[in-house]
């Protein structure tokens, strides 16, 4: 099986380094992003997109797994008025990552 990965999230991360008040957004679910993300993102699934409270006027570059989900969110998010755009995915990233503990985690 061939996966398709929609963008280089090394590319756009460092896009999103150079951009003034950028805000780097993992799409993914909230156990996802619990279990390891890019050091500075803020969550925002795209299952609760419409609830997340998200800054306009700022740029917004959007990464989950693979980059399908982010590519959605950042359609959707443009439609709404945000300056958004999809970076990738974390699969293809190599740097650190930060985890959160889940508190009552029975595999913890």
């Amino acid at each position: 099986l061939k996966m398709l990965i929609f963008g280089n999230i090394r590319k756009g991360l460092k896009e999103a380094e150079a951009a003034r008040g950028s805000l780097l957004v993992d799409v993914r679910e909230a156990v996802e992003y619990a279990l390891g993300h890019i050091p500075g993102a803020v969550n925002a699934p795209l299952s609760a997109l419409s609830e997340a409270a998200l800054p306009k006027g700022r740029p917004l570059f959007l990464y989950c797994l693979h980059g399908s989900r982010s590519l959605r969110a950042a359609r959707r998010l443009k439609k709404q008025g945000y300056e958004a755009r999809s970076i990738g995915g974390i699969h293809g990233y190599t740097g650190p990552l930060e985890r959160q503990e889940e508190k009552g985690d029975p595999h913890g």
